[in-house]
Order: C-alpha cells, then sequence, then structure tokens
C-alpha cells in the first residue's frame, strides 16, 4: 500500500514543485494550501508524512506542527517544515515546535524525496 504524503503550502508554485518531486516515486499524495484544510485532512486521512509550509494564512506552520503533535491521535505522524525562513533560531523553534524534519527553500528536488523517504 503506497504511503500517503500530505503537501501544506499556500502556493501553488511550490505545490507544483514539490508534487513533481514526488511525482512517480509510489507515494499518494494529497494537498492542502492552508491550515484549517490541513488539520481536517490529517484527522481524516492520517497521512504517513506532513510537508508543512511555516509562512501561510489562517494558521502559520509552526502552530499546525504544534496542533499536530499535541494530540494524541496524530502526534506520532511525523512533520517536516519546508520554508523560506532560513535563520537558526526559525530551525531552533520549528524543532521545538515538534517538527521531525526542517527544509528550507530553494531546496534540490533530491533533498525533499530524501527527507520524505526518512519519514515515509
Amino acid at each position: 500500500m503506497p504511503r500517503t504524503v500530505l503537501i501544506v503550502d499556500d502556493s501553488p508554485t511550490e505545490m507544483k514543485l514539490m508534487l513533481t518531486a514526488l511525482n512517480g516515486r509510489g507515494y499518494n499524495v494529497i494537498t492542502a494550501s492552508d491550515g484549517e484544510e490541513a488539520i481536517s485532512k490529517i484527522a481524516s486521512v492520517r497521512p504517513d508524512v506532513v510537508l508543512l509550509d511555516v509562512v501561510m494564512p489562517k494558521k502559520n506552520g509552526f502552530q499546525i506542527c504544534r496542533q499536530i503533535k499535541t494530540t494524541s491521535e496524530t502526534k506520532d505522524i511525523p512533520v517536516v517544515l519546508v520554508t523560506s525562513k532560513n535563520q537558526e533560531s526559525d530551525r531552533f523553534w520549528g524543532l521545538k515546535q515538534g517538527a521531525d524534519g526542517y527544509l528550507t527553500k530553494p531546496y534540490r528536488p533530491e533533498e525533499l524525496t530524501e527527507m520524505v523517504a526518512r519519514f515515509a
């Protein structure tokens, strides 16, 4: 059974880049374009890994990550923050929220697929 990857990003361009990188690798890829949609899909689908942008409307990625990691039904789902926030303090804060991985944009497609393979 294919592993399910949820991509959460409000940028259609970034979404397409991630979809292209994962396409043809045997994953079932689903998407959400904001935090509320992401929380809803995580609850209903239970993806194997979540790729999560940080800067988004409604809820940011740090808030969503914290919500995933503090909910007993979803706390074991790996979360990788995929973000343009490239300061060491951002990485520190992201990992403190419970993120399992941190990837800064721009990234090489291989970096994304390696990160997903590590957790999915």
